[in-house]
């Protein structure tokens, strides 16, 4: 535990994990996994369905706690955050991409990706011009007014990803992120991914079934019964 620490001080990783462990009543679903990440490095997590992989990104992600062990965020111990200070680091520091959008109808795509920026206490000004950055970027520009019912697959996960990127997080974890697209937006999304990791400078643990993307990042790690495979 002492390296971890020594490591975590240095700067040189975004994500250190040490020995995490949960269990969910009698199922043990991680059993003692140890990570580190560096800084600006995109990560691929394989495993079978019920390996403990969306697990461990929920963990990371400070969506769950675990039973034990430590996690490291850009030198912050987070897992000893109390609940107020640890929603506030997330909404600033974690950006999500998930399977499904999960973008809210009723607003438009711009709306959308404001939203994380206005819980952070940004003014609508400075919002929508990081927004409009983003969904410029993402050849998005002339459908900022469209709501998500008119957008296609792709182009909603887009703007789901404008809308973790919005608050520029220094780690954004993604669980499936092409699980529901077809194959020309699962790849256009997959390249988007490299570019704006290279553009932005963030971090990125992927979890996903797709052996193409995993096979694109910097690392690719397996996760089997709940142990990360050496």
């Amino acid at each position: 535990m002492r390296s971890f620490i020594i490591f975590a001080g240095q700067g040189v990783f975004m994500i250190i994990a040490e020995n995490i462990r949960k269990s969910f009543g009698p199922l043990n679903v991680l059993k003692g996994i140890s990570l580190i990440v560096e800084r600006g490095e995109i990560i691929s997590v394989v495993g079978a369905s019920g390996a403990g992989k969306s697990t461990l990104l929920h963990i990371i992600g400070t969506l769950d706690r675990a039973d034990s062990g430590s996690i490291f965020l850009n030198k912050i111990k987070i897992d000893e955050l109390p609940e107020r200070k640890l929603s506030d680091f997330r909404n600033r520091h974690i950006g999500f991409v998930f399977q499904f959008h999960h973008l809210l109808p009723e607003f438009t795509a711009i709306e959308n990706v404001c939203i994380p920026a206005f819980i952070a206490g940004q003014s609508k000004k400075s919002a929508e011009a990081r927004a409009m950055e983003l969904l410029e970027f993402m050849n998005l520009k002339e459908r900022i007014h469209h709501k998500p019912s008119e957008l296609s697959g792709g182009e909603q996960q887009r703007v789901a990803v404008a809308r973790a990127l919005v608050n520029n997080p220094e780690v954004v974890l993604a669980d499936e992120p092409s699980g529901n697209l077809d194959s020309a937006s699962a790849i256009e999304l997959h390249n988007l991914f490299f570019q704006l990791r290279d553009l932005y400078k963030q971090t990125y643990i992927i979890v996903t079934h797709n052996s193409e993307l995993a096979n694109m990042a910097d690392r690719k790690l397996t996760i089997r019964d709940g142990l990360m495979e050496q």
